[in-house]
């Protein structure tokens, strides 16, 4: 099939894309590394759309320190996300996630915004912004916001992100000294989504877990923290099947997912105790 495209246009800036979007009559759709939109549209799964391309907004591109956190422009490209110093130093997480992501010649055009923005629950990216507690800025036509990571995803394929509004940046507390983070997955070939994925990271006031690929949405998995936290693995992973939301389909069965992640879960807490030690 061949994409169904009203019209396309390149921003100049993102004031620029904004009224872009805004004259599109609910029709712009923002194009960044394209490696989501492009295929819905070949597949005319989205039609008719006004591509507003911000893939040249160099000032969303980039990882910077601003007031002890890590900000991350959405432009931000997958590779660079995994190789990044300063994302290996204060967000290791990420950077191990993006060495998840499908193959090399995606993760060199993907883009951290359009992960987020796409939302898709099987996706790496989500899980670990859920999972470090970050907050995404985004720029729309009534100004700008912030939007928590746990408020964003509202389900599949569905953000808190409104009709004309960008995502620009995200940003999330630095790693502390000591902290672990790690990503565990299971996928039946390299560079394809994962079955089940666990994205944990311990820190002084106690663990983060996000569970993804097993729910309609990234899940924080707060029952399972607290029972990492009180040092129970056995009840954690317990807590852990109760709080997530597998779903039955040609890759796996619902149940096979819910075994995944406890397994998933109890080779992350070992991966933790080891690099904590």
């Amino acid at each position: 099939m061949k994409a169904s495209v009203a019209g396309y246009i390149r921003a100049n800036d993102v004031a620029h894309a904004v009224r872009l979007l805004a004259s599109a009559d609910g029709m712009g759709r923002v194009l960044a590394g394209g490696q989501s939109l492009v295929a819905a549209m070949n597949m005319r799964l989205s039609t008719g759309d006004m591509l507003v391309d911000i893939s040249r907004l160099t000032e969303l591109e980039g990882v910077t320190e601003e007031d002890g956190r890590l900000r991350i422009g959405a432009l931000t490209r997958h590779a660079e996300i995994g190789r990044n110093p300063l994302i290996q130093t204060h967000a290791p997480l990420l950077a191990e996630a993006a060495g998840h992501i499908a193959h090399a010649a995606i993760r060199n055009r993907g883009t951290i915004g359009g992960a987020l923005a796409h939302a898709d629950p099987a996706a790496e990216f989500p899980a670990c912004i859920l999972c470090l507690n970050a907050v995404l800025h985004v720029t729309g036509p009534d100004g700008s916001r912030d939007i928590a990571a746990g408020d964003f995803f509202h389900g599949l394929f569905e953000t808190a992100l409104e009709e004309g509004e960008i995502l620009t940046a995200i940003s999330l507390p630095k790693a502390e000294p000591g902290e672990v983070q790690v990503v565990e997955e299971m996928a039946r070939r390299a560079g394809d989504y994962a079955l089940a994925g666990l994205c944990v990271t311990r820190r002084r006031a106690g663990y983060r877990i996000a569970a993804f690929s097993v729910g309609p949405r990234p899940i924080l998995a707060t029952g399972a923290m607290q029972a990492l936290d009180a040092g129970d693995l056995d009840a954690a992973v317990a807590n852990l099947a109760e709080e997530i939301e597998p779903a039955s389909d040609t890759q796996a069965s619902a149940a096979y997912r819910r075994h995944l992640a406890g397994v998933l879960l109890r080779r992350a807490a070992l991966r933790i105790e080891g690099e904590a030690q």
